[in-house]
């Protein structure tokens, strides 16, 4: 059974951190590239971070480039996203996502498919 289970999710205040993890079971992980999206209430779902099976690639959305780290240890089946700097506007549920396409995605616009691996979404809340 393949699992995608985000954590580390919660309330912060502007200008703070936090580190989710994506902890991936049931499935070859470090054969796949892994995303991370958020979506806020009323919004589309964006793109926020990807990064290619070795993790010797990876790909920010501009309005968290600096910020944000993707990264992996496929030791541990566990994706991460380190968050600094954090803002009101990075308020979002954030999920993890394994693509299945084939062949691979373009990971710097795949907007997701109901079809891939999707975690079930952890909140992020930026107030003060």
């Amino acid at each position: 059974q393949v699992q995608l289970v985000e954590s580390g999710g919660g309330l912060v205040e502007p200008g703070g951190s936090l580190r989710l993890s994506c902890t991936a079971s049931g499935f070859p992980f470090s054969m796949y590239a892994m995303i991370w999206y958020r979506q806020a209430p009323g919004k589309e779902r964006e793109l926020v971070a990807a990064i290619t099976p070795t993790g010797s690639l990876a790909h920010y959305a501009d309005s968290v480039k600096g910020r944000f780290t993707v990264s992996r240890d496929n030791g541990k089946n566990t994706l991460y996203l380190q968050m600094d700097k954090l803002k009101p506007e990075d308020t979002a549920v954030y999920y993890c996502n394994a693509p299945l396409t084939d062949p691979p995605p373009d990971l710097t616009a795949y907007g997701g498919s109901p079809s891939d691996y999707w975690g079930q979404g952890t909140q992020v809340t930026v107030s003060s």
